[in-house]
């Protein structure tokens, strides 16, 4: 049997396509039969594409000015579109291929990440975490080489220094965009491996650079490709758990990155260690030190297994069509597009999210402000313990414990965290709590931000003041923080679903632009102001932010009703269940087919005096 069969009338009633160029494109194929086009998968993805943008998509207008097809390949099999090829005098669907050469997961499957042995599975969160942590580690580092390198390079300004920390979160944010569509090709172990080792390389020329220029520019390009970790190592984490522990994993991977400081945690770990490095072995250590983390680090993810499904299936059907020589083995993401057309989507979507939904608009602002006081601390926390206090470079890392302490608070009670969540009223629509129950946490953690910045503000100085409390200061700020990025980030994955990845990577350059700008600012602001009012500032500032996950938590479900591309994405939903009903029930009724047609058999064979179980002809002999 081929595997691909003729398209018929009635198999276009089943499927059911809501795009109108769904019924375009048959009644081409119908009334044309007798000199059909062929048309290419391209072409067809395309124009099935740009009927959907403009006739249901509500980011159709923006987004079609920018590239021809904005769908990622999971979008379009969550859109269950269709495409035609020609073979021989007949035009197939890729739905149409033959249903029982499906490569795909079994219940025990060992090729399947989720069936892998749990100690493995740890291994593997543990590879990518430390990874991450390594690529974190070198943002929040930087500010305890500082003073070496001024001194070094005859920097006289503070600012200008604090560049670094500017061009390398901009790096990241950057790369993220870029470097993320590469796992949806070519899988996730050979992104990790590629960026780690050049990552690696470029941390070499900051640590024999004889100028700040030098360091500027080589952070920014190692940044870049660093980035392929921040986007693509939760990834890995939710490809091998399950709903049911994934939130658990998520905690175990975080307390790596958390206190290198990534998206909106904990500075603990990079001044820690680059302040003793920087104080005992020179400013240039802190780059040996992250080189040598970065080496460990791309041995570990080299000794990995491939965690992506997606190419997981594609390598297995290829495997399977290799090794049996029949062409028909088929997967469901065979249907791949071209790095430019995801690049595109990558670079283009987050923009237009960010610019066109109110719901980014509100929390990208709350976020990236959180995000940006954070990173002040790497300019406060050398003005205060070192400059004024007379701590060394060592004993300033020592006072970011306090932030450490409320990262880890904030990670290990997520059981409990978790309970409150699921405590909350089932949406009946989705079988699960709504995504408003996330921002219950941040109310929360709303309060523990600006009372650990004011209490830091006015326990900081004078001198006479014991250093344990604005170290203590830390812990709540720490909690607060942590909870604030975690918790957020869960709400915008769960209100934009499919759209999720794009709705974060646009937060992430927000926070990214504002956390690495709003340093610079900060040795004028606190000379200026001295510390207690530059702190009390930052906490007023936080305290306006208050309401808005109170406002989303009592009216987040209205709000999210008017957003045109949640309607669109409940709607494609609704349909896709539909259809998917359709199709079971086809399938049942194509059983209940093949059993009677068995049963019709076996009497017939009765009736001739044929034996059903041996297939003999009985002659009545013993």
């Amino acid at each position: 049997m081929s595997a691909e069969v003729d398209f018929e009338k009635d198999e276009v009633r089943e499927f059911n396509h809501p795009h109108p160029a769904f019924a375009t494109a048959t009644s081409s194929i119908t009334e044309h039969a007798g000199t059909p086009r062929p048309a290419s998968h391209a072409d067809s993805i395309s124009s099935l594409s740009e009927s959907d943008h403009s006739n249901s998509d509500p980011l159709a207008p923006l987004e079609q000015a920018l590239t021809p097809n904005l769908e990622t390949i999971e979008e379009q099999l969550a859109h269950a579109q269709l495409s035609y090829t020609k073979t021989g005098t007949s035009y197939a669907t890729t739905g149409s291929r033959i249903p029982s050469f499906e490569v795909d997961f079994t219940a025990d499957d060992p090729d399947d990440p989720r069936n892998w042995p749990t100690w493995y599975r740890g291994c593997i969160i543990g590879a990518v975490s430390l990874a991450t942590w390594t690529v974190v580690l070198y943002s929040s580092s930087y500010t305890s080489s500082m003073p070496g390198m001024m001194k070094e390079f005859n920097v006289t300004s503070e600012p200008v220094a604090t560049l670094g920390v500017t061009t390398y979160l901009l790096g990241l944010a950057i790369g993220s965009l870029i470097l993320a569509p590469l796992s949806e090709i070519w899988g996730r172990r050979p992104v990790y491996i590629g960026s780690l080792a050049f990552f690696c390389l470029m941390v070499l020329p900051c640590a024999l650079s004889t100028s700040l220029g030098e360091v500027l520019g080589v952070r920014f390009i190692g940044a870049l490709a660093g980035a392929a970790m921040i986007s693509n190592s939760p990834g890995s984490v939710s490809d091998i758990t399950t709903e049911q522990y994934r939130a658990l994993a998520f905690s175990i991977w975080s307390i790596g990155p958390m206190n290198g400081t990534a998206a909106s945690s904990s500075p603990v770990t990079g001044p820690l260690i680059g302040g003793f490095a920087a104080e005992y072995l020179g400013w240039r250590w802190t780059n040996w030190i992250v080189m040598m983390l970065a080496g460990v680090a791309f041995f570990a993810c080299a000794f990995i297994k491939e965690t992506y499904a997606p190419v997981i299936l594609k390598q297995k059907a290829a495997r399977m069509r290799k090794e049996t020589g029949d062409e028909r083995y088929w997967c469901k993401y065979d249907a791949n597009e071209s790095f430019l057309q995801i690049l595109k989507i990558n670079l283009s979507r987050p923009f237009i999210l960010s610019f066109t939904e109110p719901i980014l608009w509100f929390w990208n602002t709350y976020i990236a402000i959180i995000y940006g006081i954070l990173y002040l601390c790497f300019v406060a926390y050398p003005i205060i313990y070192t400059d004024m206090r007379g701590w060394s470079l060592g004993q300033t890392g020592l006072a970011f414990l306090g932030i450490g302490l409320g990262t880890m608070l904030a990670i290990v009670t997520e059981p409990l965290i978790r309970r409150m969540i699921n405590s909350h009223k089932i949406d009946p629509e989705t079988g699960k709590v709504p995504p408003e129950a996330s921002t219950s946490i941040i109310c929360i953690a709303a309060f523990l931000c600006p009372i650990g910045q004011l209490w830091f503000s006015w326990t900081c100085v004078p001198i006479t003041i014991h250093w344990i409390w604005p170290i203590l200061a830390g812990v709540p700020f720490g909690a607060g923080n942590t909870l604030v990025f975690i918790y957020a980030s869960n709400y915008l994955a769960g209100s934009y679903g499919i759209y999720s990845a794009s709705a974060l990577a646009g937060n992430s350059v927000v926070r990214s632009i504002v956390g690495g700008t709003l340093p610079l600012a900060g040795p004028a602001m606190y000379g200026a102001l001295t510390p207690q009012w530059a702190g009390t500032l930052l906490g007023l500032v936080q305290i306006l932010l208050i309401p808005i996950p109170f406002i989303f938590y009592k009216w987040g479900s209205q709000i999210r009703a008017k957003s045109p591309l949640i309607r669109q994405m409940r709607e494609e939903q609704e349909k896709a269940e539909k259809r998917n009903a359709r199709a079971k029930k086809r399938e049942e009724k194509k059983a209940a087919g093949d059993r009677g047609q068995v049963l019709m058999n076996d009497g017939n064979d009765v009736e001739k005096g044929n034996d059903v179980t041996t297939g003999e002809v009985m002659t009545g002999e013993k």
